[in-house]
């Protein structure tokens, strides 16, 4: 019993850390736990793309597709506070005006938002929005991707937590998450990240669908090397980055396959 309240502790810890939703009064936020609720970070994902997806099919059978889209889009960005856009902004300005290490981090630390994370903002949610305005399909299937592409663009940043040092020497909101835990949480995250795929497969019928895990795996691993390239690892906005790249990237690759399949 204990366990089990210790990795439901650790469940609660990344949904207070990760969303706005609120953790039960018995949950203690403990920064050290933050490592291992990593883990955890996919299954965060589950939630805001089934909050997401049904706020698509509520507001589809209200209005049109269009507004619903939209809808589930700024209910998405309201449940996590913009955490994760608010780091790809971040990197925009960063590596767009940066041409150091030293600067690209001072950069990315300035709350001040430039031109680049403006125009790098603008672009991926009107890509997102376009990409989610074309697909087309039932209750299920709409869910299905928006879960799917929730959790498995979560993944994506616990593999980079195991493959690059953390960047900044300074202490920062992203520090605890920064110190590589154990490698069962990373295990945890991969079954969290991969389970509402392998759940559309089977509800569709399609296997290439797999191919997303790969076409994901290959754009976390060019993105590191960036980082690694230019400030020798990574910082929590570069986390974030990564996880908006890869789920816009799933939903470009859902768009493709149904075309052409």
């Amino acid at each position: 019993m204990t366990r089990i309240r210790h990795h439901v502790t650790l469940f609660f810890t990344a949904l207070q850390f990760y969303t706005r939703l609120p953790a039960p009064g018995w949950v203690v936020y403990r920064p050290e736990n933050l490592n291992l609720a990593t883990g955890y970070l996919p299954f965060v994902g589950w939630i805001v793309g089934a909050v997401a997806g049904g706020t698509w099919i509520a507001a589809d059978y209200l209005t049109n597709p269009s507004i619903a889209v939209l809808c589930s889009m700024i209910i998405s960005i309201l449940l996590t506070g913009a955490f994760h856009e608010d780091g790809f902004a971040d990197v925009c300005d960063g590596f767009g005006g940066g041409w150091t290490r030293e600067k690209i981090l001072e950069i990315m630390k300035d709350s001040r938002v430039g031109t680049y994370a403006t125009v790098g903002l603008i672009s991926i949610l009107a890509l997102k929005f376009a990409l989610l305005q074309s697909i087309a399909g039932g209750a299920a299937t709409i869910a299905g991707v928006l879960v799917s592409g929730h959790a498995l663009s979560r993944l994506m940043p616990v593999f980079v937590i195991y493959m690059l040092p953390y960047s900044r020497d300074t202490d920062s909101k992203a520090k605890p998450v920064a110190q590589k835990p154990p490698f069962g949480v990373l295990i945890g995250a991969i079954i969290g990240g991969v389970l509402p795929l392998f759940a559309m497969v089977l509800h569709l019928g399609q296997p290439l669908l797999l191919a997303a895990i790969l076409l994901l795996g290959l754009i976390t691993l060019l993105l590191a090397n960036y980082f690694k390239k230019w400030i020798g690892g990574y910082t929590g906005d570069c986390l974030g980055a990564i996880q908006q790249v890869c789920e816009a990237a799933f939903y470009f690759f859902i768009v493709v396959l149904w075309k052409f399949s």
